[in-house]
């Protein structure tokens, strides 16, 4: 018996030995790091073909390169084939991170500890071989007003690889906008290449903004940031300061809609004196605005002549870019004018309210209006006689021929405005044959007519963009000028509901953003239900194969 117990035992002891080799290793290569820096997990195992989940990590940690190997060890007195695997992450945020539990095949790693510590934050003073800066162009926006921040990475030697990042603070919305540029510049009396990323931010609720500061990580070429850092692995890492930002509340006075600027010009890049009667002639408007984007900006209105002559209006031509760290916007359209009559045609200016961020006050553009002198048209400058001259006897009893005054004849401009309208009907007509067809009532998605945006571009701004790209998608799908007008269109009280919830979360109403957003997504899963959509007519003709439906 006692030597049965001692094989059990030794039995047993083996298999704890074989269980241990099961079980996954993983360690880090160092267990604190400065803030931007990376650290690398490591883990080995002896399954066949097993391999990490690394998708705990994705929490705290940036996965960046990912290695894998394989190698002979002997353990225990018999040889094993080991799988060796590594992955550079970079901490999310400061502190003690805890690095989970990974399953690799059947088993798990056991969790480790991760110490982030806040890095020194270089800046134009010192000597660093790298530093970052973050520029803000309005430190105290308001709500819905677009805010230029700039980035700038500056490093004094050859860069083997690196990242840049900017987190997207809480209750707002972060974009990238155009390609990085760089330059070179002098600081300090020292050479710096200089990296300048611009974003976007868009505050969507008042009160104070935490803008963390730009992050930098990377590894330099050869030994040279080694000697910088006092090590030899090249890592070289750098964080700008961090900002807080004042978002001011939408003012009680603002004008609708909501037009939030620094600075707002409206010019005649054309400007036409005189014309003819049933001629077109073609006014060019064009408008500069700094600090908004065209998601935000209305377009410029079109004048109204009533019955003194026709105006057609081409798409809006727009050009977006950062003047300094804020951006500008300039925006052209041209407008195609035909008089209906000769005389003085008056042509109205445009006028935009727009709300002056640095002033704090409304403020109207405009532009003076137009007086034109519409000549006769070239019909119209010799008008027949509408009778021949008429015989009429006088004493002596010879005939003297008397021309009749005739009456002014509107039959050349009443041909030329019958020639305008019947062009705009044609116009119209292949306009409305590319249209796609209207969708059965009660599904209603089809947009009306007028409108700018498809569905997918709803779709993509109700799961990535700020609420007042919504608001401009739909404006544009329902073919009108402003988001109220959207609601009475609607005919499905869901989506007015949501929109009203979306309004009052936009001007700081204390609606939660996510439940809004969500919301919109719900109401909007199919489209806008537009009122009075019209179900698609049969096909006239029978399908050209039996098999088609």
């Amino acid at each position: 018996m006692r030597t049965g117990a001692r094989y059990l035992l030794l039995a047993w002891l083996l298999l704890c030995a074989g269980t241990a080799l099961a079980q996954p290793r993983a360690w880090l290569d160092r267990d604190a790091i400065d803030a931007g820096d990376s650290v690398t997990l490591n883990i080995e195992t002896d399954q066949p073909g097993a391999e990490p989940d690394y998708a705990p990590l994705q929490a705290d940690f940036i996965l960046g390169e990912r290695s894998s190997g394989r190698q002979v060890r002997m353990a225990n007195g018999r040889v094993g084939n080991i799988a060796l695997f590594g992955v550079v992450l970079t901490p999310r945020r400061g502190g003690v991170l805890a690095v989970p539990a990974l399953r690799v095949g059947a088993q798990v790693t056991a969790p480790l500890r991760l110490t982030v510590q806040d890095a020194p934050v270089a800046g134009r003073d010192g000597n660093a071989p790298a530093f970052v800066e973050t520029e803000v162009d309005d430190p105290h926006p308001y709500v819905q007003q677009s805010v230029g921040v700039v980035v700038r990475l500056y490093y004094a030697a050859q860069l083997a690889s690196g990242e840049l990042d900017l987190d997207t603070p809480a209750n707002a919305s972060l974009q990238r906008v155009g390609n990085d540029r760089s330059f070179v510049r002098e600081v300090g009396g020292r050479r710096y290449n200089v990296v300048e990323r611009r974003f976007l931010l868009v505050p969507e609720r008042s009160g104070p903004l935490q803008l963390a500061g730009a992050r930098f990580s990377g590894r330099g070429v050869g030994g040279l940031f080694g000697d910088f850092f006092g090590r030899d692995n090249g890592r070289l890492s750098a964080r700008a300061p961090d900002q807080v930002l004042q978002v001011r509340p939408l003012p009680a006075a603002a004008p609708q809609p909501w037009l939030p600027l620094k600075e707002l010009q409206l010019r005649y890049l054309t400007q036409p004196q005189a014309t003819r009667a049933g001629e077109a002639l073609t006014l060019e408007v064009e408008a500069r605005a700094v600090g908004a984007t065209r998601a935000q900006f209305p377009d410029l209105p079109v004048p109204s002549l009533g019955d003194a002559a026709q105006v057609f209006a081409e798409p809006v031509q727009y050009d977006e870019r950062f003047d300094g760290a804020s951006p500008q916007l300039t925006l052209t359209r041209r407008y195609a004018i035909v008089p209906r009559q000769p005389g003085a045609l008056a042509v109205p200016g445009i006028r935009l309210r727009w709300w002056d961020v640095t002033a704090g006050q409304e403020r109207v553009a405009s532009l003076p209006a137009l007086e034109l002198q519409v000549a006769p048209g070239s019909a119209v400058a010799a008008p027949p006689l509408a009778h021949p001259p008429v015989a009429t006897p006088v004493a002596g009893g010879d005939a003297v021929a008397v021309a009749v005054p005739a009456r002014p004849s509107w039959l050349w401009p009443g041909l030329a405005a019958g020639f305008a309208l019947l062009w705009l009907a044609t116009l119209l007509w292949g306009l409305s044959r590319r249209r796609p067809a209207a969708v059965p009532a009660g599904r209603g998605t089809a947009p009306v007519p007028g409108g700018r945006h498809a569905l997918a571009d709803l779709r993509r701004v109700l799961d990535v963009g700020a609420l007042d790209e919504v608001a401009h998608i739909l404006v544009g799908m329902g073919g009108v000028g402003s988001v109220d007008e959207v609601i009475a269109r609607l005919d499905d009280p869901a989506q007015r509901q949501a929109l009203e919830r979306m309004q009052r979360a936009r001007w700081g109403g204390g609606d939660d953003l996510a439940q809004v957003r969500e919301r919109l997504r719900e109401a909007f899963r199919g489209g806008p239900r537009w009122r009075g959509a019209a179900a698609p007519e049969a096909p006239v003709l029978a399908p050209l194969y039996p098999g088609d439906r």
